[in-house]
C-alpha cells in the first residue's frame, strides 16, 4: 500500500477529550490522530496530560468528555486485544518467577498457556533473558524487568502499541535494542505510540508528533512538515577564497550570521530575510568564492520542542 495513502487512515484517534482531577484540569479539549503504520511520539513538558491521555486511549480510566475511534470507528472494549500497553511505572509481581510471571500476563491477553511459553522463549532468547526464566522477578536488575515489561507487551502481537517513556532507565546499549525492536515492529505492521522526553529518540524513530503542553494540544502532524514550518530560513555554507567578497556583495535579502576559519576552509551562515531563495544565494555566491558545501540548518526537534513551549507558555496580549 501507499505510504502516503496511510496518512489518510487512522488506527486511533482521541478527540476532544477533557479530563478533570479534583483540582487539577488534566485535558483540556485535547486531540490526538494517529496514522495507521506510523510511529507517533507523544511529547510534552511533565505534567501536561500525557499519562492520563495514554491511560484513556487503553480504557485504563475514563474521559470526562470527548470520543475515542480505532479504526475509524467507536472503541469499544474488545480492542483491548489489539492493544499493547507499556505503563511508566513498571509493575510486576516481584516473588513470583519470571517465566512464570511472564506467560501468566499473556494469558490475560488471550494467548494459551502453551502458546505464550512458545512466545516468551523466543522473546527471552532474543533479549538475553532465558538463564533467568527461574529466577524470581526480584532477582532482575531494573533494565531486566524493563525488558520483560516491553516482551509481554508485544507477545500479542497487537496492531496498536502505546509505551509510555519505554526508554527511562535503559543503558545505550539496550535502549538501542529497544529501538531496533520498535523499528522492526512497525515495519511489520504495527502503529507505535510512545511517549518520551529524549527528542533523539524522536529524530530517529518518529515519523509523525502531538506535543501537548498546559493540559491542550499546541502541535500536530509528520514531523517533517512540522520541521518545514519551524525552519529558520539559515544556510551554512563551506568555501574557499576571500570572505570579505561575501559580506560585500549580498544583497538585502541575505544577513550574513556568522564567518569564521578553519584552516583554507571558511565558514558562512547566512540567513534567508524577505524575498530570497536558496537557489538564488548560491547562485549569488558562486562568482565570488569556491564553494565546498552548501546546506540549510534544519532545525532540531528538541529546539523546536522548546520554542512551542516557551510559545505556549507566554502570556496573551
Amino acid at each position: 500500500m501507499n505510504k502516503n495513502y496511510l496518512y489518510f487512515m487512522y488506527i486511533f484517534q482521541a478527540l476532544n477529550i477533557y479530563k478533570k482531577y479534583t483540582n487539577h484540569l488534566a485535558l483540556d479539549d485535547v486531540s490526538i490522530n494517529v496514522p495507521k503504520g506510523s510511529i507517533c511520539g507523544l511529547l510534552g513538558p511533565n505534567g501536561a496530560g500525557k499519562t492520563t491521555l495514554l491511560r484513556i486511549a487503553n480504557q485504563i480510566m475514563a474521559a470526562d468528555k470527548g470520543s475515542l475511534y480505532y479504526q475509524e470507528r467507536k472503541l469499544h472494549q474488545n480492542d483491548i486485544y489489539r492493544i499493547g500497553y507499556m505503563p511508566e511505572e513498571r509493575g510486576l509481581y516481584r516473588k513470583m518467577k519470571t517465566g512464570e510471571h511472564a506467560i501468566y500476563l499473556a494469558q490475560l491477553k488471550g494467548l494459551s498457556k502453551k502458546e505464550a511459553a512458545t512466545k516468551l522463549k523466543y522473546w527471552f532468547e532474543k533479549f538475553d533473558l532465558l538463564a533467568w526464566w527461574d529466577k524470581k522477578v526480584e532477582e532482575l536488575s531494573k533494565g531486566m524487568q524493563q525488558k520483560v515489561q516491553f516482551i509481554i507487551t508485544v507477545l500479542h502481537e497487537p496492531e496498536l502499541l502505546i509505551f509510555d517513556e519505554p526508554f527511562t532507565g535503559f543503558d545505550p546499549i539496550n535502549m538501542n535494542l529497544l529501538k531496533e525492536e520498535i523499528l522492526h515492529l512497525r515495519n511489520n505492521g504495527a502503529t507505535i505510540i510512545f511517549s518520551t522526553h529524549n527528542m533523539g529518540s524522536v529524530e530517529e524513530l518518529c515519523d509523525h508528533i502531538t506535543l501537548i503542553n498546559k493540559a491542550k494540544t499546541i502541535i500536530e502532524g509528520p514531523i517533517e512538515k512540522i520541521r518545514e514550518k519551524y525552519k529558520s530560513n539559515v544556510f551554512e555554507v563551506s568555501f574557499k577564497g576571500d570572505e570579505m567578497k561575501i559580506g560585500k556583495n549580498l544583497n538585502p535579502n541575505y544577513e550574513l550570521l556568522d564567518l569564521t576559519g578553519k584552516g583554507d576552509i571558511q565558514f558562512a551562515q547566512i540567513k534567508i530575510c524577505k524575498e530570497g531563495s536558496g537557489n538564488e544565494l548560491l547562485s549569488t555566491l558562486l562568482p565570488l568564492v569556491d564553494i565546498v558545501s552548501f546546506n540549510e540548518v534544519v532545525p532540531g526537534m528538541n529546539d523546536i520542542f522548546i520554542e512551542i513551549v516557551e510559545q505556549s507558555n507566554r502570556p496573551e496580549n
